[in-house]
């Protein structure tokens, strides 16, 4: 079973230009070491994310008075540490946290500036 290819015309105006070079035979153009550091990046991404979300949740329930005086202190090391590692491992492949704040376009940057 053959796929048939939709004729440009039929694809909506916004996808129906001249697709970059790298797109146009079918495969993308990519060494070893431009995958690799675009999914430690992604994966990174994805970890930063994460992380900040905890701190967010952990500042909430900190001030909603939830937490113990030292689940406060266990939690504030914690974050601290995930932090210093990201540092860390930001600095192993060569990246900033510019490289893993993703531009969403109209929607902004994925991660927000502190």
């Amino acid at each position: 079973m053959t796929s048939a290819r939709r004729p440009e015309s039929a694809l909506p105006e916004y996808l129906s230009g001249a697709l970059p070079e790298p797109w146009s035979g079918g495969r993308i153009a990519m060494d070893r070491e431009s995958a690799e550091r675009s999914l430690v990046s992604l994966v990174l991404t994805v970890v930063e994310l994460l992380r900040q979300l905890m701190e967010r949740q952990a500042i909430r329930r900190v001030d909603q008075g939830d937490l113990a005086d030292d689940q406060v202190e266990q939690i504030g090391d914690t974050l601290m540490a995930l932090d210093q590692r990201m540092h860390e491992l930001c600095d192993h492949f060569g990246l900033t946290f510019d490289d893993l704040n993703l531009d969403l376009g109209p929607l902004g940057p994925l991660l927000p500036r502190d």
